[in-house]
């Protein structure tokens, strides 16, 4: 919700689209037109196909990737979260490491066999995986700023590393910008840190709040999904009526760039202020953050990758996010999710963050009722 819940532009785009019609079963203009705002914004973005979730996004995009290249494996990252696909719950992030069960039941030997789990931020080893299984690994898949162990940026070394090698294998790179697309910059991480992956996924901001995700990239490897192509996916309400009416009408508010300087502003001010007020409390916290995305790391330590975050303090956290809700303030209930600053905050909005903040982790001194 980058420009606020109900924003009126995008309620006057999805009423106008309600009265036109809610699902036809059938591409329509306004699926071409958000399409086509997508492909000018996003740097790898040749062609894209729209469906209904990010979860959807990824899986379809790894059924591509492991069918253009006609291979089995591919690599993800400890602490990443791409949705509940089968294949890429391994090592999962978000609020399943919360609950201290990052791999799901229900998810066969089998399916995860075909998946490569390796430390984020780590080149060395990336390095050894190609050596090792170089032949066989179809693609990376990397969020190219992690969301769901909190707000880790990637190291640019390790993302330029991740070009490179796959490119040198012949595998395909596929940046997870589910979370990060439209976010930390109007075309994704990947438009801001100038490292172009083959495929992209995307959603959330996509929707403008309604359900919609897409995965888009090079045309040669787009071009092997049906109609053109022998990789089958489809869905009776991908690009429908009411998500691209607000998609479009969301990206359309995005596109003058102001909005970025705004949260930036906001998104450095929140994150200095929690600082301050951490030091000033002696709290052991450090605060991660990539434009407006922020997480309050209850550790002593920066972190920078699954093992790093797994060492915060996630009783401290639990008890702060109370303090927070007591004072009027709902935050991510997990550690290991990232706040979003969004278009509709003020400056005296942050201010009254941080303030609640300083006095949430005062309290956290005293032991707990």
């Amino acid at each position: 919700m980058i420009v606020g819940h109900a924003h009126p532009d995008v309620l006057q785009a999805v009423e106008a689209a309600l009265r036109r019609g809610t699902s036809f079963g059938a591409p329509t203009i306004a699926e071409t037109e958000l399409a086509e705002l997508v492909i000018d914004a996003v740097p790898s973005v040749e062609m894209v196909r729209l469906v209904n979730s990010g979860t959807e996004a990824t899986m379809s995009a790894l059924r591509l990737a492991r069918a253009y290249t006609n291979r089995p494996l591919v690599v993800k990252f400890a602490g990443n979260y791409h949705g509940h696909v089968d294949s890429l719950l391994v090592a999962a992030g978000s609020s399943a490491a919360t609950l201290g069960a990052p791999d799901s039941p229900g998810v066969t030997e089998g399916t995860a066999r075909d998946t490569l789990v390796l430390p984020y931020n780590d080149v060395a080893a990336v390095e050894r995986a190609f050596e090792e299984h170089g032949r066989d690994i179809a693609a990376v898949i990397v969020e190219p700023v992690a969301g769901n162990m909190g707000c880790v940026p990637a190291r640019r070394e390790f993302l330029e590393a991740l070009r490179q090698r796959t490119a040198r294998h012949h595998a395909l790179l596929i940046f997870d910008e589910v979370m990060s697309g439209f976010r930390v910059a109007y075309g994704g991480a990947q438009a801001l840190l100038g490292i172009t992956p083959d495929l992209t996924t995307l959603g959330k901001i996509l929707g403008g709040g309604l359900p919609v995700g897409a995965y888009g990239g090079r045309a040669d490897v787009m071009a092997h999904m049906l109609p053109a192509g022998k990789v089958f996916q489809a869905g009776t309400l991908s690009g429908n009526p009411l998500a691209t009416a607000a998609g479009i009408a969301t990206l359309k508010l995005l596109r003058d760039g102001a909005v970025y300087d705004q949260l930036e502003r906001l998104s450095g001010r929140l994150a200095l202020g929690l600082e301050d007020a951490a030091r000033t409390a002696r709290a052991a916290c450090t605060v991660g953050r990539c434009g407006s995305m922020i997480t309050l790391f209850f550790s002593p330590q920066p972190v920078t990758d699954w093992t790093t975050a797994s060492r915060c303090d996630t009783a401290r956290f639990g008890r702060f996010f109370w303090e927070m809700l007591h004072r009027g303030f709902y935050l991510p209930c997990s550690q290991y999710e990232a706040m979003f600053v969004s278009a509709a905050h003020t400056m005296t909005d942050i201010d009254a963050t941080v303030a609640a903040a300083a006095e949430s982790l005062r309290a956290l001194s005293s032991p707990p009722a």
